[in-house]
């Protein structure tokens, strides 16, 4: 199976180290032979038709800050849109930051990658926030597969249990803590009755936060989440247009004390349940399933047959997202085997 991956940084690299470490493992277990054909980040693309060794790729990362720099097969300026043209591949991972505005350029790469008939496992949510109905729609035109795995939970198989572990059964509704950045800074606030602006900085020190934590505090990450979760599980065709939201940045510490007199927690909330979805701060009693600290995620799906099911795990990261890219390929492979 040849794979191009665009853009080359904390989930992809791991991602591209799992294929060749456990290239055997793969090849016996699930009849998997992955071969990375391309790899393209800001600086250019490397490319070998015969596959790639992660070794080579990083080398060459570090040698230049970008993979082109391989002088034997590294094509700077080459562009992702060029790489998904030009050369033959089955898979093509999205893997580029997200951008909400506009879902660019990752929108762009996953549109051209399906008319070209080509599988999609897409990390970006910014593209899936913005067109998720539309890109689903292109896919089954084009009779190829796009999944993102990646996008929810990270590590945490949230989309993967409302799919497959649930078939015969209907999620009525959803809602959970789908921010683990937020979750901290909370819960900061709550074990230390710091100001959020503190429990901010304790986020970005301890890596959980990034430098720009606009989308996380914002409610914006959620909300992305939100949709996918939607669309994927209970074929609800909305954008983050349709969700309203609301973040934690207007929570005050008073307001935390106060909750924690009430036995209570304030936790951002994404929700969908009937024709509304939303994103904001809610008081969850300390004993909700809901309620949990640290960086955790939690979700509770309603169903029609199963009652309610809630399922607690740990948000993104590199590794857990780069094992949920594997998830997806081995899926792939299941489905263009049937």
């Amino acid at each position: 199976m040849r794979i191009i991956v665009l853009g080359f940084g904390n989930v992809a690299q791991p991602f591209v180290k799992i294929l060749c470490e456990r290239e055997k493992e793969l090849s016996g277990n699930f009849g998997l032979k992955p071969r990375v054909v391309a790899v393209v980040d800001r600086g250019g693309a490397i490319v070998s038709s015969s596959g790639l060794n992660f070794t080579r790729i990083l080398e060459a990362k570090k040698l230049g800050k970008s993979v082109a720099a391989d002088t034997k097969l590294g094509r700077p300026r080459t562009t992702g849109m060029e790489i998904i043209e030009e050369v033959e591949a089955d898979v093509v991972v999205e893997a580029t930051p997200t951008n909400i505005v506009d879902g660019e350029p990752g929108l762009s790469f996953i549109k051209a990658a399906l008319k070209k008939k080509r599988n999609v496992i897409a990390t970006n949510k910014g593209p899936l926030a913005i067109a998720l109905p539309s890109l689903m729609e292109l896919a089954r035109y084009n009779g190829v597969c796009l999944r993102f795995s990646g996008t929810v939970g990270g590590g945490t198989p949230l989309l993967d249990l409302g799919k497959k572990c649930l078939l015969g059964d209907k999620i009525q509704s959803i809602k959970g803590i789908l921010n683990g950045t937020t979750n901290y800074i909370l819960a900061r606030m709550t074990e230390a009755r710091v100001q959020m602006d503190d429990a901010l900085k304790e986020a970005q020190a301890a890596g959980y936060a990034e430098a720009d934590p606009t989308y996380d505090v914002k409610g914006i990450d959620s909300a992305c989440k939100l949709v996918i979760l939607a669309n994927w599980l209970m074929d609800r065709r909305i954008t983050i247009k349709d969700v309203n939201i609301s973040g934690i940045t207007e929570v005050t510490l008073n307001e935390i004390v106060k909750a924690e007199e009430e036995k209570a927690a304030i936790k951002l909330i994404a929700s969908i349940n009937g024709g509304e979805a939303s994103v904001s701060p809610r008081l969850l009693p300390k004993n909700h399933p809901l309620c949990v600290g640290g960086t955790l995620n939690a979700v509770t799906f309603t169903t029609e047959f199963a009652g309610e099911i809630t399922l607690v795990g740990h948000g993104a990261g590199g590794v857990q997202t780069a094992g949920a890219v594997l998830r997806d390929l081995i899926d792939i492979k299941r489905e263009l085997s049937l």
